[in-house]
């Protein structure tokens, strides 16, 4: 049977026109991305938290490195996001032990929850939903992290609970 999620609109890049071309051309200048790409990534990512396409654009453009180089590069090395990230970071574990003791289900819980796919943001900023390769808890396989806490020895109701709980206390901080 087929897993329903419930879709909510996903936060979006920020328009040409909020990004500050004169900081990126700025940083374009001081690390020069022929020669130093990654480090100019990074300090981009530093000043919008990620790497919005308008971003990526403009260093093709001042520097002359292709935008498909500078994706391939943002791609390859998972310290590179291409997404907003919400201000709550959820991770699921899905190393070899949480695999086998269902990360999958507790994935599938938190994308029906947040009505959202693994990888991206919800509309308000607050979550994104993300996926690590260990945790380092496999004897509470299996894992998730939630900012700083880390829950194991989950269910997809345990799961459900949690991030309903969660979602409840930042509904009454911003009400």
């Amino acid at each position: 049977m087929p897993r329903r999620v419930r879709r909510a609109p996903v936060a979006a890049d920020p328009p040409a026109a909020a990004v500050d071309l004169e900081r990126v051309a700025a940083i374009v200048e001081e690390l020069d991305p022929r020669t130093n790409l990654i480090a100019a990534m990074q300090r981009l990512q530093h000043e919008y938290g990620y790497l919005p396409e308008p971003v990526v654009d403009e260093v093709a453009r001042l520097s002359g490195v292709p935008a498909a180089r500078i994706y391939g590069v943002a791609t390859f090395y998972a310290q590179f996001r291409l997404s907003p990230v919400g201000r709550r970071l959820i991770d699921v574990c899905h190393g070899t032990a949480c695999h086998v003791a269902g990360a999958e289900r507790i994935t599938e819980a938190l994308e029906e929850e947040l009505g959202i796919a693994a990888g991206k943001t919800t509309a308000d900023g607050e979550f994104t939903l993300g996926s690590v390769a260990c945790m380092g808890a496999c004897s509470q396989a299996p894992v998730m992290r939630i900012g700083e806490e880390t829950y194991g020895n989950l269910t997809p109701d345990k799961t459900r609970a949690i991030i309903r709980e969660l979602m409840a206390r930042v509904g009454a901080q911003r009400g």
